[in-house]
């Protein structure tokens, strides 16, 4: 294996790792704000370990430089997509979990997370 071959397996092995923190994110966190932040950050690190596993893979040349412009259109859109879904979430009246209530919908402490009588 040469080295190069290595960083692109690296990268391609990072990529995946970030991508399933993506959905980890999006299976455990309570709310569609959590959720969210979740899967733009990890989501667009897994994206840009792709494509820089490709860039390294093919080298310097035209390919390379197609791949770096979509690296700069993901990381100007995906926040963007973000923010205006979770924009949205929020003016459609989503609510935000505070801490205060428990899974069975019952209020409990933020701390402790014992139910209040």
């Amino acid at each position: 294996m040469t080295p190069r071959e290595l960083v692109v397996a690296l990268l391609a092995v990072g990529s995946v790792a970030f991508t399933g923190l993506a959905v980890v994110g999006l299976v455990r966190l309570p709310d569609c704000y959590s959720r969210a932040h979740a899967a733009s950050k990890a989501d667009t690190l897994g994206a840009l370990s792709a494509f820089a596993a490709v860039g390294v893979a093919f080298g310097l040349d035209a390919a390379a430089l197609k791949v770096a412009l979509l690296a700069l259109f993901v990381l100007a859109t995906t926040p963007a997509a973000t923010h205006a879904v979770v924009r949205t979430a929020y003016l459609s009246g989503v609510p935000l979990r505070t801490g205060d209530e428990d899974e069975s919908g019952g209020e409990a402490d933020s701390v402790g997370g014992r139910e209040h009588g």
